[in-house]
């Protein structure tokens, strides 16, 4: 990154972007308007809801004129039928988490997904009952572990260990976690971590987190709500046991999309695995024989409940398709070059305006700023310049640059309105 760390113009950003190879997909992007002008605003929010692709639309018109054809036969007649619709998606998730396609399935929303995980995988005793979680959880995540031990009887303040960075640190140091891991030792049921804090944009290493999880006892299950289309993932490898996102961030799929499940083939054939079961996780051979008794499909899709949403699965399959013709791999290579750019910019015009809580060496897209006697006030002031990032108490600054559809020049020109009201 270094032909980042000596060039402040806004021509170099302009070549940047000349020579940027993913460039062509901004285009397939709908961007808001600026308040009474058809100027567009400089959007990096997509860690909190992603743009609209263009193509959202026209696969969700197609499936309103399914259902206006055909009525229920939509489920076999429509040009993708509804019966099968959620299939068309396997192959691209899997691809997107470093998962096989039999290990992944969209379905629900996170926080259920996360629940019938735990379901299945927090499976207390009177020995081994503690979930180790992140600092800062998200609070949804705090709200299903903490209901999940009372669930089976155990106080969470005593069941949920919450990882602290050190004392005047922000972060966490990774090898503190393993030690955590190592000093709960035989008490440890389950490592459950955010694949990227919210608050504070760090990011974890699973595979030796995983690693060692599994060597003292306990399984590892992950919230990737942050990473899903944000970093490279490699979860079958690693041999994560499950793992949870959501597809209205970084995926694009549009507010409260469905979310993403994977379940490692390890646990596929595991008969003595608790879980809720519903019709559309039963063996779609015999589905419609309308059986007494529960027969699993035999991979992710057997945690399935019940047929998803049509629409939502066709603005998401609008976008995924997006993501497999630009690959992880080349938007991670984007991605931080435009964050590592971003942070540069802060530094070289800001100075200690602003503070970055992200450690630079585990991040993904997203940088999260401190700023002195910074609040809300400063984000809806520059929400009226027409500059869309988010808040979160109490002090924090989220900002992506999302390399599908952002680029330099839209950094260069975030970091300037920085410098004047910071």
């Amino acid at each position: 990154m270094n032909s980042l760390m000596n060039d402040t113009s806004i021509d170099f950003a302009k070549t940047k972007d000349n020579n940027d190879p993913l460039s062509h997909f901004r285009k397939s992007f709908s961007f808001p308007k600026k308040e009474d002008s058809d100027e567009q605003v400089l959007y990096f929010a997509g860690h909190s809801l992603g743009l609209m692709p263009k193509n959202a639309q026209e696969y969700i018109n197609d499936e309103c004129y399914a259902w206006a054809k055909y009525g229920v036969e939509g489920h076999f007649k429509s040009s993708h039928p509804w019966l099968s619709y959620h299939e068309l998606l396997t192959d691209s998730m899997a691809n997107l988490v470093g998962g096989k396609s039999s290990e992944v399935v969209v379905m629900n929303t996170l926080t259920v997904n996360l629940h019938l995980m735990m379901v299945s995988f927090y499976r207390p005793t009177k020995e081994r009952y503690k979930i180790l979680i992140e600092p800062n959880t998200f609070p949804s995540d705090q709200y299903a572990v903490d209901s999940q031990a009372k669930f089976h009887g155990f106080n969470p303040k005593d069941a949920i260990v919450e990882l602290a960075p050190r004392e005047g640190e922000e972060t966490l140091r990774p090898q503190d976690i393993l030690d955590k891991i190592d000093e709960l030792g035989d008490e440890l049921a389950l490592v459950m971590l955010g694949n990227v804090n919210y608050l504070t944009g760090q990011c974890f290493d699973f595979k030796s987190i995983t690693k060692k999880a599994h060597e003292r006892g306990a399984l590892a299950g992950f919230n990737l709500a942050h990473g899903a289309g944000n970093l490279l993932l490699n979860l079958h490898d690693w041999n994560v046991d499950f793992a949870v996102w959501c597809s209205y961030k970084y995926l694009n799929s549009g507010p409260g999309g469905l979310a993403g499940c994977f379940v490692h083939e390890n646990h596929h054939g595991d008969n003595k695995i608790p879980r809720f079961e519903g019709w559309w996780g039963h063996d779609k051979e015999r589905r419609f024989l309308m059986e007494r008794e529960f027969k699993a499909i035999g991979n992710a899709e057997s945690w399935q409940l019940s047929n998803p949403p049509i629409f939502q699965l066709a603005s998401l399959r609008a976008s995924m398709e997006l993501f497999e013709k630009a690959t992880m791999k080349a938007l991670r290579k984007k991605g931080d070059e435009l964050t590592s750019y971003f942070q540069f910019l802060l530094k070289e015009n800001c100075g200690e305006k602003c503070h970055v809580v992200t450690p630079e060496k585990e991040r993904g897209s997203m940088l999260c700023l401190r700023v002195p006697n910074g609040s809300k006030n400063l984000l809806n002031t520059l929400t009226k310049k027409g500059v869309i990032f988010d808040f979160r108490e109490p002090d924090i600054f989220r900002v992506t640059p999302v390399p599908l559809y952002n680029n330099f020049e839209d950094v260069y020109r975030l970091v300037q309105i920085f410098k004047d009201h910071l």
